[in-house]
């Protein structure tokens, strides 16, 4: 099952970073529009993050929930668990493809009922691992992430090389997750994880760098602005989530 997620969220950076990079503006603009672009980005993805922890405890503390989804004893998800994990899916795709046509108000409800439904699709990881190793995993993700984000911030490296490297890794990463399903090695999938986490955080220093440069380079306080911070905050909540995800397999301590 952890597999699984981790396949599903990866696939879903690569839709929406490769509508990202085609709506990359110019680099030179107002640092005042950037500064405020990437703090409403931090906000909205803050939110999301607060939705799908609480999504994620309500369910794993409800035991009628979480035995709709998932099956501790048997290690298995019923119907209603896989169309929850694969949903999140289907609301990226939707908000990436319908950005033009969404309104602003559209695009936050897909936005918030996505981080909800990550929360339910990741309830099962509060059963399987302790509450002081997840906690200690999501603290330690935070440090890194917002390490990397400064980095990604203030550095004046172009870091688009760089990108494209994490980005190839990404694709070599999704292969090899696919195969290890089939091969089930715990030793592969810890080399799996190890470059994940190497991938994932270079991709924040270079994602945020990124949404950077959008900021700079657009009109704040429009519409279409509006709708850019949302799909950078949902871009950077696929970078947490998956830093996340990758370091709770070293760190985790199972129940």
């Amino acid at each position: 099952m952890s597999v699984s997620i981790n396949l599903k969220i990866i696939t879903d950076m690569i839709s929406e970073r490769d509508y990202m990079r085609n709506t990359v503006q110019s680099q030179v603009g107002s640092r005042d529009m950037a500064k405020n672009f990437i703090a409403s980005v931090f906000a909205w993805m803050g939110i999301a993050m607060a939705l799908t922890a609480f999504t994620a405890y309500y369910f794993a503390s409800t035991p009628a929930l979480i035995g709709s989804l998932y099956n501790p004893e048997t290690g298995g998800m019923s119907i209603l668990g896989w169309i929850v994990t694969l949903a999140p899916l289907g609301f990226v795709l939707a908000m990436s493809m319908g950005l033009n046509r969404f309104s602003i108000g559209t695009l936050v409800l897909l936005f918030g009922a996505f981080s909800v439904l990550m929360g339910a699709s990741l309830s099962f990881i509060l059963l399987i691992y302790t509450s002081a190793s997840i906690f200690k995993t999501f603290i330690v993700t935070g440090g890194m992430f917002g390490i990397m984000a400064f980095v990604g911030y203030t550095t004046k490296t172009d870091l688009t090389k760089f990108g494209s490297i994490m980005f190839m890794g990404l694709i070599g990463l999704i292969i090899a997750s696919l195969v290890n399903v089939v091969l089930q090695s715990p030793p592969f999938d810890y080399i799996i994880s190890f470059v994940g986490v190497l991938i994932f955080t270079g991709l924040t220093a270079y994602d945020v760098q990124t949404l950077k440069r959008i900021g700079a380079g657009v009109e704040y306080g429009t519409e279409q602005t509006r709708k850019l911070v949302i799909m950078g905050a949902l871009r950077l909540y696929l970078d947490f989530i998956n830093l996340f995800l990758f370091l709770l397999r070293f760190m985790g301590d199972r129940r």
